[in-house]
């Protein structure tokens, strides 16, 4: 007997339907598995053999094929259990043909027939909404973030043997509901307030700035000087994430693998730190199953490279493209194909002056040779340098500062403001896919970048001594009108033009 069950293959950041053919019929025991299995799909023979039995059920002695189609897609994972279990069970009548119709079935079994945590259930979740089904069958585990998805029935399996249940009218499982309203209520914790960053005060206004307008920025300065401790305090003066954000960003943890169980949805923005050794398919994102790198688990949120100059040539280079283009988006190609994932992530890089980190430090003399200073310095290109809107120094912290008891400008003040410019760029922006001024490109820069005459004599004198490219200019008025939009200002006057340029002093 033939029936049919339909499930999904992730690719990239979206779901494809798959459809699991069973045909059993009689013949000496065998089970053929086809359609381009990876080899944990394979596997899904001795798994769904011993759920079956060990829930009570009856597991068919015939000749078994089990057909995922369509056979030129790749499938991988262990979320297929559960559908060729349900497929088998329809085949030989364990459960009702009619119970199938518009459901969609996802998720890996146990030996004893629970079903396990499996990525990827969001944008199955999605994908299914998308084909008109009316539910979908997930592990109860996952069920929680199928449930993000609206106008979609989301059934949460705990075990095989319930499930038939379910499927057989024997037993109810009630689907699950989120209000999504209400998962924003709660306050988004953070582990790191600017209040505790002691001094550094210009610092911080920096930073105030590159979240206001998304943009990017590099802080140089000896060991010591709070360079890290200031870029995770970063997230907390972000904007809160809205709905379309934070599923965007949750998608990608699903597929990734990366979302706990009891998490179904991430609220706060994310906050990505990898180490100077990182490969590249970690921080690109690859692998013979592409997968998301670290600056597509930093999408909407924050990329720190700490030691800036000690990543490897090719990784600093291949930042470039998603700094600078629109859609921000990084593409992975194989044999087999290609996937995109989004890339639009502030880099907040941090680097020391020298190889030792003490050259120009007042009170510490420098060890390194001017050749050394010189290579140090030249590690990072000068068109990744160009593509870096803020550049600050972070000078050694006082005694005074350290020890005084006063605390510094607690993050929910300046989110505050942070907030309010966002909300006069979105109204800027409404009817375009620009999130904040980083975003911007030339045309936009010419039309909401408007400079008064003093603002354009200033400019055009500083295009001269500072040997700014074209680039540079764009990123300047852009990170002008951010500081223009802080002060609720709809022109950008001297003063903000002013301040923004000596953000760009070093890069030149």
């Amino acid at each position: 007997m033939l029936a049919k069950v339909l499930s999904a293959a992730i690719v990239g950041l979206e779901a494809e339907l798959v459809s699991v053919e069973v045909d059993i019929v009689n013949g000496s025991p065998y089970f053929a598995l086809v359609g381009l299995p990876d080899a944990a799909v394979r596997e899904s023979r001795d798994r769904v053999y011993a759920a079956v039995k060990n829930s009570g059920l009856n597991f068919p002695l015939h000749r078994i094929t089990v057909n995922l189609a369509p056979a030129d897609l790749r499938k991988e994972g262990p979320a297929y259990d559960l559908p060729i279990a349900v497929g088998m069970l329809a085949a030989t009548s364990q459960v009702w043909h009619n119970q199938l119709d518009d459901s969609l079935f996802f998720g890996e079994l146990s030996l004893d027939g629970s079903a396990r945590h499996t990525k990827g259930v969001l944008p199955l979740a999605a994908m299914a909404r998308e084909k008109g089904l009316k539910r979908v069958f997930v592990p109860a585990p996952d069920a929680a973030e199928a449930a993000l998805m609206p106008d979609i029935e989301v059934i949460p399996v705990r075990n095989l043997g319930e499930l038939v249940g379910h499927l057989t009218g024997l037993g109810v499982i009630p689907p699950l509901t989120i209000d999504l309203s209400t998962a924003f209520d709660a306050e988004v914790p953070y582990t790191t307030d600017f209040a505790d960053v002691a001094g550094q005060e210009h610092v911080k206004r920096a930073m105030e700035i590159a979240a206001a307008g998304g943009h990017n920025a590099l802080m140089t300065g000896p060991p010591g000087s709070g360079k890290t401790l200031i870029a995770r305090a970063l997230p907390s003066i972000l904007p809160r994430m809205g709905v379309d954000e934070a599923l965007e960003v949750t998608k990608i943890y699903s597929v990734a693998g990366m979302l706990p169980a009891e998490t179904p949805l991430v609220r706060a923005r994310p906050f990505r730190s990898p180490h100077h050794t990182i490969s590249y398919a970690g921080l690109v994102g690859g692998g013979q199953w592409p997968r998301p790198g670290e600056i597509s688990l930093a999408h909407r949120g924050v990329l720190f490279l700490d030691e800036l100059p000690e990543f490897g040539e090719r990784l600093i280079e291949v930042l470039r493209q998603p700094l600078e283009g629109m859609p921000r988006e990084v593409s992975i190609s194989r044999a087999t194909g290609s996937v995109t994932y989004p890339a639009n992530f502030m880099l907040i890089a941090a680097q020391n002056p020298c190889p030792c980190g003490y050259y120009g430090d007042p009170t510490r003399a420098c060890s390194c040779s001017n050749s050394m200073i010189t290579r140090y310095q030249k590690r990072v290109s000068g068109p990744l340098m160009d593509r870096i809107d803020l550049h600050v120094d972070v000078p050694r912290v006082e005694y005074e500062k350290l020890s005084s008891a006063h605390r510094g400008e607690p993050s929910a003040a300046v989110r505050e403001r942070v907030e309010a410019a966002r909300a006069r760029q979105a109204a800027r922006f409404v009817g375009t896919t620009f999130y904040s001024n980083a975003d911007m490109g030339p045309g936009e820069v010419r039309t909401f970048c408007e400079l008064d005459d003093v603002g354009r004599r200033l400019m055009k004198s500083a295009m001269a001594q500072m040997n700014l490219s074209a680039r540079g200019f764009h990123r300047v008025l852009k990170v002008g009108r951010t500081i223009a939009d802080l002060a609720g200002c709809e022109m950008i006057g001297a003063a903000h033009l002013a301040e923004a340029l000596q953000y760009r002093a070093r890069g030149q």
